[in-house]
């Protein structure tokens, strides 16, 4: 039977897939719905969940690894972070993941958490507190209460990782944020670098790539100012369930298009996986390969966009209204209550304002901008952006005070652009993955991994080592 787990293993290692074999139990915490109104819900809660493995602790003295959940249910995540469990081997730590509230089964209200003001209470400061009253709790019952926790989280939740540090340094002794655009999401730098990027890693797969989808794009431009026509080829081409009526289902088709190659830059990793959609390796490549031996390029990026969104091979027209939702994340916030509760989020702290030119990139001009936003969030949920808060209340651009921080950012990551990509301090240290997609220094080891990864991997382990040394020797 060993022998047969490590033959599993290994061909999981070859496809991006051996995370999902380590085991977890599942735990739900009974959590403050509101920790700082002490009036409108007093001591009601809700069931916080969680996953942990204590497989390789020592508890006599192996630290916590903490991973920050993000916008989404916690087991995605637990499947798709392989490099927190090599860690918790290395150091003997007890592995713990929390469930960001309002994502996932971490549902305040139930159902109703997302109706009329149940879903205020949803904001990273809220989430950072559940986190710290979870791990005081976590850690007396298991008695671990001299143990200390490194906070581990990619994308938004390494920015939560990072904020965890800021916030409750009494808690958090370090942490790994990986693939965390702290800068653009605090307003300080402008939301269109996101799509430069994605333009850029299909230009440096091929500039006749980038020219085929501009070309692409302008013949279905052409088609659509034929009215009824040519609204009847787009449909015909792109094989959609029904036809495009106006120049708004035009609009969204477009969205829909270019959020398949959003999709497509942030998941370029060198194998198979399936986190965020199913791709094939190296998905940038694959779709530019089917948009240069497309026979018109308007097929071609059509077979590009269908390997997102039928990676199953099993569809026979797309529903864009059902596949894509307009949001307030011109990124895209996905499907079901995790898209509610991120919409809301992007609609209140989290700043995503961005749009396509045709000029820095290479989609049609699709405009998101903040008199925009602001009319969609008050139409929507009734608020209105608070474009400052991060950039006061979580330090914006100037994070030089922090200590014991590794940000992470892979060049091909659209998102690098907006994280931190050059040492801060001493112990505020950045890493860059060449050949990276969205952290991919948080998945499993894999034989396809670029060295740079390897050494990405090493480095945040040796910070890890550095930390806890230090916490060792003070205490």
């Amino acid at each position: 039977m060993v022998f047969q787990y490590a033959v599993v293993c290994l061909i999981g290692l070859i496809v991006g897939s051996c995370a999902e074999d380590y085991s977890y139990v599942e735990g739900y915490f009974d959590q403050k719905i509101d920790h700082f109104n002490f009036v409108a819900h007093g001591n009601e809660t809700y069931k916080q969940r969680y996953l942990y493995n204590d497989t390789w602790w020592d508890q006599e003295s192996g630290p916590i690894f903490f991973y920050a959940g993000n916008e989404g249910d916690i087991e995605g995540f637990w499947k798709n972070s392989g490099f927190v469990f090599r860690a918790a081997q290395q150091f003997h730590a007890l592995v713990v993941f929390a469930e960001h509230r309002y994502y996932g089964k971490s549902l305040p209200f139930g159902e109703k958490s997302f109706t009329g003001n149940n879903i205020g209470l949803l904001s990273i400061e809220h989430a950072l507190a559940d986190y710290a009253f979870f791990l005081k709790s976590f850690k007396k019952t298991f008695k671990a209460e001299k143990c200390p926790v490194v906070a581990f989280g990619g994308s938004y939740g390494g920015m939560l990782a990072f904020y965890m540090r800021l916030k409750y340094p009494n808690i958090i002794i370090g942490a790994i944020a990986a693939s965390a655009p702290i800068y653009q999401v605090a307003g300080k730098l402008s939301g269109n670098i996101f799509f430069k990027g994605v333009t850029k890693d299909f230009h440096d797969v091929s500039p006749v790539c980038e020219a085929t989808v501009r070309s692409a794009f302008n013949q279905l431009e052409k088609w659509s100012q034929l009215g009824k026509k040519g609204y009847s080829e787009i449909a015909q081409t792109f094989h959609l369930c029904k036809p495009l009526r106006n120049a708004a289902d035009y609009e969204h088709l477009l969205l829909w298009i270019r959020n398949s190659f959003v999709m497509g830059a942030m998941m370029d990793y060198p194998y198979p996986a399936s986190f965020m959609g199913n791709f094939p390796a190296f998905p940038v490549k694959v779709m530019c390969n089917l948009l240069q031996s497309a026979v018109r390029p308007a097929d071609g990026l059509y077979a590009a966009a269908a390997l997102f969104y039928n990676a199953t091979q099993d569809m026979n027209c797309f529903d864009i209204y059902n596949e894509y939702i307009y949001c307030s994340d011109p990124t895209g916030c996905g499907l079901g209550n995790d898209a509610t509760a991120w919409n809301y989020q992007a609609c209140t702290e989290i700043n995503l304002e961005g749009e396509t030119n045709g000029v820095t990139d290479m989609f049609p001009v699709l405009k998101f901008n903040s008199s925009m936003r602001d009319s969609y969030c008050l139409n929507t949920f009734n608020v209105l952006p608070r474009r400052d808060f991060l950039d006061v209340v979580y330090w914006g651009d100037d994070v030089s005070a922090a200590s014991n921080i590794v940000f992470s950012n892979g060049n091909l990551d659209p998102w690098a652009a907006g994280g931190v990509l050059q040492n801060v301090s001493d112990s505020v240290v950045a890493v860059i993955v060449d050949g990276g997609a969205h952290h991919l220094d948080l998945r499993e080891d894999n034989p396809l991994d670029p060295q740079s990864v390897r050494d990405a991997r090493s480095f945040e382990l040796a910070n890890i080592n550095k930390w806890l040394r230090n916490y060792y020797w003070n205490n």
